[in-house]
C-alpha cells in the first residue's frame, strides 16, 4: 500500500512569518495537532505541534501574563529541519520511521512541495483495517512450516468452506525460524467446521487452542 493511499491532502500550512496566536487560533478552529510551515514556494521548512504552541503560549494560570509573546513568529519555534516522506513511499516502510522517530506526523512531498500529511492516527486506522478487526470476523491463528507454498495449501482449507478470509498476517514463531504463524480473519460468525478442518488436516492451532471442532 502506497502512501497517497492513506495521506490527507487537504493539509493546513503557515508561513514562518506567521504569528504563534495564528497558529493558536488555527490548532484550535481545525482540531488539528500539527501544522507544517511553508516557504512561498510550499516548500517545508519546518513544523510545529500544539504542544510547541502550548510551550511558548503565556500561562493561563498567571494573571495579567505577558501576551506579547503570542506575538512572536511561528518560525521561532518550529522543528526543522523535517523528516518528509513521498507519496509513492510504501505504508510499512514508514511505519518504522513512526516508530523509529517517534513522530507524531510526517509531511509528504511531491517535486518538493507539500502534498499531504499523514499522521500516527492515520496510521493505525489503517493496521485496523490490514488486520480486518473494523469488520465482524473471527480470528484463527495456525502455526505452520516455514516453507514454500503454506499459505496457499491452508487458505485452500477455507475454501473448500466457501469461507471468506478478510485478513491474513504473517509473523515469526518465537525465536524459531523453522515455524510461521499465520494469522486468519474469516468472514464467519462460527469458525468451528473450518477449525475442525484444519486439525483434520493436521495443522496446529494456536487459536483458538481451547474449542472442540464439531463431530462431523
Amino acid at each position: 500500500m502506497l502512501v497517497e493511499e492513506i495521506m490527507k491532502t487537504d493539509v493546513i500550512t503557515l508561513p514562518p512569518s506567521a504569528t504563534i496566536a495564528e497558529a493558536l487560533k488555527m490548532l484550535q478552529d481545525h482540531r488539528i495537532r500539527h501544522i507544517p510551515i511553508v516557504d512561498e514556494k510550499m516548500s517545508v521548512i519546518g513544523i510545529v505541534s500544539d504542544r510547541d504552541v502550548r510551550d511558548a503560549s503565556p500561562s493561563i494560570f498567571i494573571k495579567d501574563s505577558d501576551q506579547s509573546e503570542l506575538q512572536n513568529e511561528i518560525q521561532t519555534i518550529m522543528s526543522h529541519p523535517v523528516v518528509t516522506i513521498h507519496p509513492m513511499d510504501f505504508v510499512e516502510e514508514i511505519a518504522r520511521i513512526f516508530y523509529d522517530e517517534e513522530f507524531a506526523c510526517l509531511p509528504v512531498v511531491r517535486d518538493n512541495k507539500i502534498a499531504g500529511i499523514v499522521t500516527e492516527k492515520d496510521m493505525l486506522y489503517k493496521l485496523i483495517q490490514l488486520t480486518g478487526t473494523h469488520v465482524q470476523s473471527s480470528h484463527i491463528e495456525i502455526k505452520v512450516p516455514h516453507k514454500p507454498g503454506i499459505l496457499p495449501e491452508v487458505a485452500a482449507v477455507f475454501g473448500k468452506r466457501k469461507v471468506n478470509i478478510v485478513s491474513v498476517l504473517v509473523y515469526p514463531f518465537k525465536n524459531d525460524p523453522d515455524y510461521k504463524i499465520l494469522v486468519f480473519r474469516i468472514q464467519t460468525m462460527n469458525p468451528l467446521p473450518v477449525v475442525q478442518d484444519l486439525r483434520n488436516a493436521g495443522y496446529e492451532l494456536m487459536w483458538p487452542n481451547n474449542i472442540p471442532g464439531p463431530k462431523l
